[in-house]
């Protein structure tokens, strides 16, 4: 009895599956008679001039393209001079000359420019030594490690503004502050020079 019923529940199961094959069927029928009746609608709503797509494909776009851009002309016509557009001129001061001027001593409306600049902030590093040590040894310091620098004692500091070198000098305590010297200024060509390295 148990495989009559077995027997039962699989040809139920196979019914069902061809009856949901069937709706499946139908329904896919039903959406593509549908498509087909709304492009004929489309279709017959178009101008009469319309280029319908050939089996030449590539033809029958060109001529589409062709239509489209004599259309924008006839709606957009293009200007055939273009306007002349003047450059922008006397937008800002020029500090080429006066830079020069006080660099010679020169004084005046010159000096004047330069004190717009002469309240913007930099920063000041001086630089005692570097190294450089693996991930593993970093991770081993505590307090009291000793991490060994490249500078040797007594050699000048480095001082950097905003990341540059610019002068070396020797460490000294004002005031129970730590200052540094100046002993040695880097010159503009020397800058330069240790930046094309």
């Amino acid at each position: 009895m148990a495989d009559e019923d077995l027997l039962k529940m699989e040809d139920q199961a196979v019914g069902e599956q061809v009856s949901a094959q069937a709706d499946v069927d139908a329904i896919s029928m039903d959406d593509w008679s549908a498509a087909l009746a709304e492009q004929e609608t489309v279709s017959a709503e178009l101008p009469d001039d319309f280029a319908a797509p050939s089996a030449a494909g590539e033809s029958s776009t060109m001529d589409d393209w062709a239509a489209a851009l004599a259309e924008q002309e006839v709606h957009e016509p293009v200007e055939a001079v273009q306007p002349q557009v003047a450059p922008a001129t006397n937008l800002f001061q020029d500090f080429g000359q006066g830079a020069a001027a006080v660099a010679g001593g020169g004084t005046g409306s010159t000096a004047q420019n330069l004190d717009m600049i002469l309240d913007i902030p930099v920063q000041i590093t001086v630089e005692l030594g570097r190294t450089k040590i693996a991930i593993r040894n970093l991770l081993q310091l505590a307090q009291g490690s000793v991490v060994e620098l490249d500078g040797l004692a007594g050699e000048p500091m480095d001082v950097l503004v905003n990341g540059c070198l610019i002068a070396q000098g020797e460490v000294v305590v004002v005031n129970d502050k730590f200052g540094i010297r100046l002993t040695d200024i880097i010159t503009p060509a020397e800058r330069i020079r240790r930046l094309q390295k």
